[in-house]
């Protein structure tokens, strides 16, 4: 199945291909459909915290919030949301090396993914069927005038990258977001009385808090670098996090400075790899956190630092206890 991995696993002209028929589903248009639809989200998510005095951030809003976006977006019906959930969480742990290399995780993650490569196959065999406007039945029913359909099993591991990556990296930003607005409380009150500052402030935590850390690769042929060669073939670890605080590409890297002019991160990789989903994943961020801005009244955190998630891949907290004064209108 080496031949049918996910697109960000593989190298040109495959990797080129592939994202070329992804990329076609994620038109202008689309996204200019979703914005509308994460803004009434947004507001059914907040408007559900009226009463309370605690929230936990992760649970009532950064994790459901990008779950019915990535649903609706690819066409998976929200009542299925709780059921690929786990197995998600599973393919998202697995990316650390550590639990790759434990043997029970190992087996857990083979069985999870074939359950939920089974239930996509369904999901897709009926949409090519029955169409909708969705990705999923772009992509099952698209076929490019050089390359064709996309493949059955392909399409299956496009499907897990895009359910998988859709949601859990952006739970992480959103989350990051408010932990870090919250201990510089100055951007949380210019953010509030400015929402346009949001673009600025999502860049800056890209660079600041990434919610991915790091990702392996293997070199394909030799490299000279600092005065040392690394071989062909050799695994190699790239740290986002630690390139994005580069004292010699940064200045002050350690401040948290939206007003930064000139931040190249590294928050959605980079080069031909650089994400298919940035624009959504922006999207929902900033409205979101202006959102949050505005409408939770004296927000505040009970505890700090949060729990994170288990592994140093996906960086996030696992709850965010925020005690609130109340929701504005």
């Amino acid at each position: 199945m080496d031949t049918h991995r996910a697109l960000i696993y593989r190298d040109p002209p495959d990797h080129t291909n592939l994202r070329r028929l992804v990329m076609a589903q994620f038109t202008p248009e689309r996204v200019r459909e979703i914005d509308g639809r994460v803004a009434a989200i947004i507001d059914a998510l907040i408007g559900k915290m009226r009463g309370r005095e605690e929230i936990d951030l992760v649970g009532d809003f950064s994790y459901p919030l990008p779950v019915i976006v990535i649903c609706e977006l690819l066409g998976i019906p929200q009542s299925d949301g709780a059921m690929f959930q786990g197995w998600s969480r599973t393919l998202a742990e697995s990316l650390d090396p550590d639990r790759r290399a434990r043997e029970e995780d190992r087996v857990k993650r083979v069985a999870d993914y074939e359950a939920l490569a089974s239930y996509l196959s369904a999901l897709i065999k009926e949409k090519r069927k029955r169409p909708a406007g969705d990705v999923l039945s772009g992509l099952a029913a698209c076929k490019d005038k050089k390359l064709g359909r996309m493949g059955k099993y392909d399409l299956i591991a496009t499907a897990v990258l895009l359910l998988v990556a859709g949601h859990e990296t952006t739970v992480n930003l959103i989350a990051n977001g408010m932990l870090t607005l919250l201990r510089h409380r100055e951007w949380l009150e210019r953010l509030r009385r400015d929402g346009a500052l949001a673009p600025r402030v999502v860049e800056e935590l890209l660079r600041f808090e990434p919610p991915v850390h790091f990702r392996t690769r293997k070199t394909l042929a030799a490299i000279d670098i600092a005065g040392m060669t690394i071989p062909k073939g050799a695994p190699l670890v790239l740290l986002f996090a630690s390139g994005n605080r580069d004292p010699k590409r940064f200045p002050h890297p350690d401040l948290f400075d939206p007003d930064r002019a000139d931040n190249p991160h590294f928050g959605f990789g980079g080069g031909p790899h650089y994400c298919v989903g940035a624009p959504i994943a922006k999207l929902e961020a900033e409205t979101a956190l202006v959102a949050l801005a505005k409408r939770l009244v004296d927000p505040r955190l009970l505890e700090d630092p949060p729990p994170y998630r288990p592994g140093a891949s996906l960086r996030g907290p696992e709850h965010l206890a925020l005690g609130i004064g109340g929701i504005a209108a």
